[in-house]
């Protein structure tokens, strides 16, 4: 990262440029030197730079019309006032009128000074990346790999906006498939913590006797085969973003220690006798209904209250059916490159089957399908005949529920009769498939092997 910065030095004075242009070289950053405002609004146009240190007293253009000239245009990298003439009212000027990023009053501290340089430099790069990110939700309706032209997606797309830069714990609900670990990406990828790591851990996948070390860590000899200290998700995760997933699988006694955490900010591993401070930003996720989590007290209500700063709810593929197709495009492009192949694009019949899908296994199972048809077609256009045999054909006509009945066209294969009975009974009951599978008269074991050959969720238990 050293290497890469570039600091622009603006003063009249050639001695204190060359001055301040060897104390540069030395931190390992590349310099540009300025006499006054004039060459200095020169070099950023020819130039990229990260920094500029300006002197505000200089014959010409001096720092004051510089950081106006700057702050009118807009998207210009963040500047540092030096200066021999300092005064409270300059400073007040400089930094809050004209925009400036700090102000320092020579002679100057090389040490303080470096630090400043970097720490204004990652803002810029933070202030740049957040308008890009904001730029490509306002006209591209995506945002990393979460894409939606929906309402109901551009509203999660504003609320991301305004929780990703805060400190905030942030719990995300929605169905299995719908991208919750997505939507914590972006979270961690529009925050100051960008430059930190993002770790994410399953709470359902881990065994009550693990996820304590998995969580916090141990020290060596803690308990049976703890051969040596590890460290756990939190330190993983320092300066960063903690993905929990599942939240409401953890158990009850892991709640109470995650809720201390979340509220004194400190660890004990397991086996420790010491706690250590962590700064982490945590994330929590589930596909259950956080109210009904807590009344069947699986969920403590402190910690929801804890975790429910905001709330980001996804809604369902099947009721934002507007989103198939961009995420489709969006997919291909990623799988073409993943398999080495050259799809163009999905044939119109193709479109019709997807939107009259129900899409249970939501954009996972979008992928599972597009996956399998890209490395079929190759190149060119997606068709029919690279969609799994379980896709129900277009010109059939869908089952219909109505009361306790369920209609089919003749001319439905068993292999489309199956499917549509499954799908339109979970889309009866809500997705609950302990119900559903009581309704269609088969095992819940059984109804999850059908999801899994349907490319869908098959998540135990009542969803």
């Amino acid at each position: 990262m050293n290497q890469t910065l570039r600091v622009l030095i603006v003063d009249d004075e050639a001695s204190q440029r060359a001055g301040l242009a060897g104390m540069v070289t030395a931190w390992g950053m590349f310099s540009e030197t300025a006499s006054d405002g004039v060459e200095a609004l020169e070099k950023l146009g020819k130039n990229p730079i990260d920094v500029i240190l300006t002197d505000l007293n200089m014959p010409g253009m001096d720092g004051f019309e510089l950081l106006d000239k700057l702050r009118n245009l807009g998207d210009s990298p963040p500047a540092i006032v030096l200066t021999a003439y300092g005064s409270m009212e300059s400073a007040v000027k400089t930094v809050h009128e004209l925009g400036a990023f700090w102000f320092l009053e020579k002679p100057i501290q090389a040490s303080a000074l470096e630090a400043l340089v970097r720490r204004a430099a990652s803002h810029g790069r933070l202030r740049s990346d957040n308008r890009s990110l904001e730029t490509q939700l306002r006209y591209k309706g995506s945002l990393g790999e979460l894409v939606g032209v929906s309402p109901k997606m551009q509203e999660i797309f504003a609320l991301l906006q305004q929780a990703g830069p805060s400190k905030a714990c942030v719990l995300i609900t929605g169905e299995s498939g719908t991208g919750k670990e997505m939507v914590a990406r972006a979270i961690h990828r529009l925050s100051p913590r960008r430059q930190g790591p993002f770790h994410a851990i399953n709470c359902a996948a881990l065994p009550e006797s693990l996820i304590e070390s998995e969580l916090f860590g141990h020290e060596k000899g803690s308990f049976t085969g703890a051969t040596e200290r590890s460290a756990g998700c939190f330190e993983l995760a320092q300066n960063g973003t903690l993905l929990l997933d599942e939240i409401g699988e953890m158990p009850a006694a892991t709640q109470a220690k995650l809720l201390r955490i979340l509220e004194d900010s400190k660890v004990r591993r397991l086996g420790g006798k010491t706690e250590f401070e962590v700064d982490v930003r945590v994330v929590a996720a589930t596909n259950k209904t956080p109210d009904e989590a807590v009344k069947r007290g699986t969920l403590r209500e402190d910690l929801y209250y804890r975790l429910n700063v905001f709330h980001i709810h996804l809604p369902p593929l099947r009721d934002r059916k507007e989103d198939i197709l961009p995420i489709a495009e969006s997919l291909i492009t990623l799988l073409n490159s993943k398999h080495e192949c050259r799809v163009t694009g999905i044939a119109p019949d193709v479109q019709d089957v997807f939107r009259a899908h129900s899409w249970p296994g939501n954009v996972r199972e979008l992928r599972n399908a597009l996956e399998r048809a890209v490395i079929l077609a190759g190149q060119g256009l997606i068709e029919r005949k690279h969609l799994p045999s379980t896709f129900t054909s277009p010109t059939a006509e869908a089952p219909v529920i109505d009361g306790d009945s369920v209609q089919f066209r003749v001319g439905t294969t068993v292999e489309e009769a199956e499917r549509g009975l499954i799908m339109r009974t979970l889309e009866h009951t809500k997705n609950n498939k302990t119900k559903a599978a009581e309704i269609l008269g088969i095992s819940l074991k059984t109804l999850h092997n059908k999801l899994k050959e349907y490319g869908a969720s098959a998540t135990a238990g009542a969803e």
